[in-house]
């Protein structure tokens, strides 16, 4: 009975395998997008720019929110009823060429340096694969160190195909693997991002040049022009992560909440840090709003030590669980004690009123660490307490 039932199995896996490589042959542009920041907008971009130029394209990211985007542009979020697990790319190729694709924007949703090279090989088997950069996150699992992080994400250098990156770092790592793996390769280098960032006043929300940069590279290469390309990724709806900021007035008080949650490394958000800072200088108060993972102890101890060389806050307001790795990480380098508030496993609410206490007449509050475990929670508060800014206006 036991060994009907594994033959059966055998044979079910088998046929589901090659349902999957006919799904492959159908769809004859496939681009995994991978990296430490940005995959998601960078995976939006270049779906948004194979649009406008005339290619059926879906496209499926798994940032803030698990979504796929259908060649008209609509979207829906993806239901996982048993978690996260890279095998629900087959699911993904499969709606994809329902939907007569002729191209796949697909992110990398593995961290295990094994799992994002089985990802590659056996899954997506992509014509064009993306890094968009290397920065030191998810160290507990790609670490100990940057350069492994690098070592890890060069597992997805397609086979035969063409590598792109905007990577400043290790990107002799990223080339060895693509040569290694018969694939063209391709930097985008500081002049071509330079150029990109003329273009950023075109979309609503904040973008990066280096991710614009890169996706119009890629849809140069599949023979978009580079105008068509820009007119549809200013049209492509933003990841759910984008930075915005809610100006909310609350009984003679003015907060501005940035949510900058999805900014999960030091670096990038440090960016966002003085950035925003430059947007609104005139607020009495500046609130740095860290929301950690008791999973992510890496992250929270990162962002501990190197908020401390940022341009001050006036107040660091710490929830979610574990901040205790945070604070301990952040006082250890010469954070002032009697600035930090500990706000551990509080209620969406319960933080608002935490915040309150600490914003005066006037707060910009800046929301950073992490979307999950709390974050997406309080930033609907604020979203729904709050208007919208367009962020152009200072741009």
């Amino acid at each position: 009975m036991l060994a009907a039932l594994f033959a059966l199995l055998l044979l079910l896996g088998a046929a589901e395998g090659v349902h999957h490589r006919r799904n492959l042959a159908r769809i004859p542009i496939r681009i995994h997008v991978n990296g430490t920041r940005g995959k998601s907008s960078v995976a939006r971009l270049i779906a948004g720019g194979l649009r406008a130029g005339g290619i059926a394209t879906c496209a499926k990211t798994t940032g803030t929110e698990a979504s796929m985007v259908l060649p008209d542009g609509s979207e829906y979020r993806i239901y996982r009823p048993a978690g996260a697990n890279i095998i629900e790319q087959v699911r993904i190729f499969d709606t994809a060429a329902e939907f007569g694709a002729q191209a796949l924007v697909v992110e990398c949703m593995a961290l295990q340096p094994l799992l994002q090279s089985l990802s590659e090989l056996r899954l997506v088997r992509a014509t064009h694969g993306v890094i968009t950069n290397v920065r030191a996150d998810h160290l507990d699992v790609m670490g100990p160190d940057e350069e492994d992080v690098g070592l890890a994400l060069a597992g997805t250098a397609p086979i035969g195909g063409k590598l792109f990156t905007a990577s400043e770092r290790y990107v002799d790592i990223l080339e060895r693997a693509a040569v290694d793996r018969g694939a063209e390769f391709t930097a985008v280098g500081p002049e071509e991002i330079a150029s990109a960032g003329e273009h950023l006043r075109g979309f609503r929300h904040l973008e990066h040049a280096a991710n614009v940069a890169l996706a119009l590279r890629v849809c140069e290469d599949l023979g978009v022009e580079r105008e068509t390309a820009l007119r549809g990724m200013w049209a492509a709806r933003p990841d759910p992560g984008a930075l915005t900021i809610h100006e909310v007035e609350f009984f003679g008080r003015k907060l501005f909440f940035a949510n900058a949650l999805a900014a999960n490394d030091p670096e990038s958000t440090e960016h966002i840090w003085r950035t925003i800072l430059g947007w609104l200088p005139d607020v009495e108060h500046r609130v740095a709003l860290f929301n950690c993972r008791i999973d992510r102890p890496d992250r929270s101890r990162q962002f501990g030590e190197a908020c401390v060389g940022w341009p001050p806050a006036d107040a660091y307001v710490v929830m979610g669980s574990g901040t205790y790795i945070f604070a301990r990480a952040a006082t250890r380098c010469g954070l002032d004690v009697t600035k930090l508030v500990i706000a551990e496993n509080q209620s969406p609410a319960e933080v608002f009123e935490t915040l309150l206490e600490r914003a005066g007449r006037s707060a910009l509050i800046v929301g950073m660490g992490n979307v999950h475990g709390g974050g997406e929670d309080l930033a609907r508060l604020f979203r729904n307490r709050g208007t919208a800014k367009d962020l152009t206006e200072w741009m």
